[in-house]
């Protein structure tokens, strides 16, 4: 990975469980920058069948050098102890993966609704 100028955005934001739904945010914009946020999402294939083009193969060892290069940065945008957690996960969409289940929390907009039809309810109730 070349030196991305933008890495330095990960070292004040570090994850430590409470701000999953900001964190991503920061680490798409270093990925998107090195043109590697795909790996977040998909994980490579294992292995390619023996009568792949030349075009496949260094597709398949791009990929797998930016998903190794991406599992390295993911760990050291987190505190010690979720970094812990999750090295030994082979693919950083592994990674990512577990994140999301374990930290995702709703935001608030998706609430909107059901808090104006409540208000709505408890005017009309006062009314």
């Amino acid at each position: 990975m070349s030196k991305n100028p933008l890495i330095v955005i990960l070292e004040p934001n570090k994850l430590n469980g409470n701000n999953y739904n900001h964190w991503p945010r920061n680490l798409k914009i270093i990925l998107d920058f090195e043109i590697q946020t795909y790996v977040l999402d998909l994980s490579p294939l294992a292995s390619l069948p023996d009568d792949s083009s030349v075009k496949e193969r260094v597709t398949f060892k791009k990929w797998h050098d930016n998903d190794r290069k991406v599992r390295s940065i993911i760990p050291t945008s987190m505190t010690n102890e979720l970094h812990k957690q999750y090295d030994r996960l082979d693919h950083a969409s592994s990674i990512m993966m577990r994140l999301r289940d374990l930290y995702t929390v709703p935001d608030r907009i998706y609430d909107m609704p059901r808090l104006k039809h409540s208000l709505v309810l408890r005017w009309l109730k006062n009314c």
